[in-house]
């Protein structure tokens, strides 16, 4: 017997389309509007078509920026990736331990931004901060407000810091749905650590992996206020990525046009990204 829809249904779904075009499509909409208009002031705006998106598509400040997001973005995702599983594998499975490595491991995480970089300002200067003050008398000439070099490794080391943090307790996660059978054939069959990890931990990892792989891509890629906070951009514009260019575009110099077609390139390179990431992990694992 057939039934007729109840399409009353979809206005339980309403409420969040609603949330949805307030917070999403609606700002999306007015930047797309920006992006095609050389706008003076608020009375006063002139089309100008995809003017703006070709500037910014020849632009070195997009172009330099862009590559050091992707250095950025990569070098903190090869070593937090690594280093989470590591923890993670390290990390006791049962007992009280267990709950304070969760709670040790978590609080890098309820850290927010703006002090994260605060914190990392002081503790690096080599004046009155420990690593900075290490850092120098172990020999190394470090000053992070001076040297490219060094405000590089250190945004790069206060994000390994915040974020690994993250990768490890999702891995955890991972670690503790594997069934203990697996592990009971694995003794059974005097398998080595190594391949133990290799042929049971790794594989079961590989969803979560790819949630904290397409997460910390994507936050990296937006990255703000710490390297803000810390270094300001600099020294020069070494550590001077996307959303601080933006920032300053549209900020900064009230450029709205330029500013609107060069975030909407910057959301398009994070979707394209993202679905490469995901489409590649997704072919590996239809090829094994």
């Amino acid at each position: 017997m057939n039934k007729t829809p109840n399409n009353r249904a979809w206005f339980l779904v309403l409420p969040v389309f609603i949330l949805v075009a307030f917070s999403a499509i609606i700002p999306i909409m007015t930047v797309v509007n920006y992006s095609v208009q050389d706008i003076f002031d608020q009375n006063t705006a002139y089309f100008v078509g995809a003017e703006w998106y070709r500037e910014m598509l020849r632009s070195p400040r997009l172009l330099d920026s862009l590559i050091r997001q992707f250095g950025f973005s990569f070098s903190i995702l090869a070593i937090e990736v690594p280093l989470g599983i590591a923890i993670a594998l390290m990390m006791p499975s049962k007992g009280r331990m267990a709950a304070v490595w969760l709670i040790i491991v978590a609080i890098p995480l309820l850290i927010p931004w703006n002090v994260v970089g605060t914190i990392w300002q002081v503790f690096s200067r080599e004046d009155i901060g420990l690593f900075g003050w290490a850092v120098n008398a172990a020999g190394i000439e470090y000053n992070y407000a001076s040297s490219p070099l060094a405000a590089w490794f250190t945004v790069v080391l206060m994000d390994v810091w915040h974020w690994t943090s993250l990768i490890a307790l999702l891995c955890y996660s991972g670690l503790r749905a594997i069934p203990e059978a697996f592990y009971q054939a694995a003794r059974i069959d005097r398998a080595s650590s190594w391949a133990v990890f290799r042929h049971i931990q790794l594989p079961r990892l590989k969803s979560v992996l790819v949630i904290g792989v397409l997460l910390r891509f994507m936050d990296s890629f937006m990255i703000y206020t710490e390297p803000f906070v810390l270094t300001g951009g600099g020294p020069g514009n070494s550590t001077t990525f996307l959303s601080q260019e933006l920032t300053k575009m549209a900020v900064g110099q009230f450029d709205l046009g330029p500013a609107a077609a060069f975030s909407l390139i910057y959301y398009l390179i994070v979707l394209l990204v993202c679905y490469v990431f995901f489409t590649a992990i997704s072919q590996l694992d239809k090829v094994k």
